[in-house]
């Protein structure tokens, strides 16, 4: 069944996605125990060393909102988890030892948790996360939710490769599902930013930062399953790399 496409900027409480990275096994099931009771909170990951997040988080296997990390783990602790993250999502600090709170905070965490943590401590961290996400989301700058039924599903900017449209329907395609929607694709061209997204056929929208490479008339976009070709319409070629940094001989 077609769905409706529907603005994210009436709902109130918008479920953040998070991942916990901790070494110390009972600490990561009380954190998990914590975040499934708290229903502003979507565990999408455990992990028991930071390698593994990162790989997950660069392959992206997740789309996280918030994470729950501890500081001293092996191999790599989580000072240095932090340094790899580009664009990092909210962070909270779960540590057994204040003396690394300083430098956390350079690194604009959430908030800093000394073990054991109460649940009640928890929630208050929690909710100043939830605060800043609302507050993203009003912004209308960062995703599109798509209702099904009784239930919203959030598409994120970044998780969308293109828009295909279809007679009066539309389908968006994520690097894990597809959503068709009842809807123009001019509608979805002034819902979608533009410094992100463009135009390139009358049947075609695509995330710019998708793009591989640009032959003849075609366009290449990564995928989880290769190299997807879109036609680059003749009138909307010119434009397309006119918004591309380019060079060329």
């Amino acid at each position: 069944m077609p769905l409706n496409l529907h603005s994210l900027q009436n709902m109130t409480i918008v479920p953040m996605n998070c991942i916990i990275v901790d070494d110390d096994k009972l600490s990561l099931k009380i954190l998990s125990e914590f975040v499934k009771k708290t229903d502003s909170l979507d565990l999408v990951g455990t992990f028991e060393n930071a390698i593994d997040a990162i790989n997950s988080l660069k392959k992206n296997e997740l789309t996280v909102d918030l994470i729950f990390l501890d500081i001293e783990m092996p191999e790599m602790s989580g000072i240095d988890f932090l340094k790899t993250l580009q664009d990092p999502p909210q962070i909270i600090i779960v540590s057994g030892k204040d003396n690394y709170a300083l430098h956390a905070f350079e690194f604009n965490v959430v908030d800093y948790l000394l073990k054991p943590i109460a649940y009640a401590r928890f929630y208050k961290a929690v909710d100043k996360a939830l605060g800043n996400h609302n507050r993203n989301i009003e912004n209308g700058q960062e995703e599109l939710f798509i209702k099904r039924n009784n239930s919203l599903v959030r598409i994120k900017y970044e998780d969308i490769l293109w828009v295909e449209a279809l007679e009066n329907y539309v389908t968006f395609n994520t690097y894990r599902d597809k959503f068709t929607v009842h809807f123009t694709i001019k509608s979805v061209c002034d819902k979608l930013n533009p410094k992100k997204f463009f135009r390139v056929h009358r049947s075609f929208v695509v995330n710019i930062s998708s793009i591989e490479y640009i032959e003849e008339n075609s366009i290449y976009l990564r995928t989880i399953e290769g190299i997807k070709a879109i036609p680059i319409g003749k009138s909307y070629r010119d434009d397309l790399l006119s918004e591309l940094n380019l060079i060329s001989n």
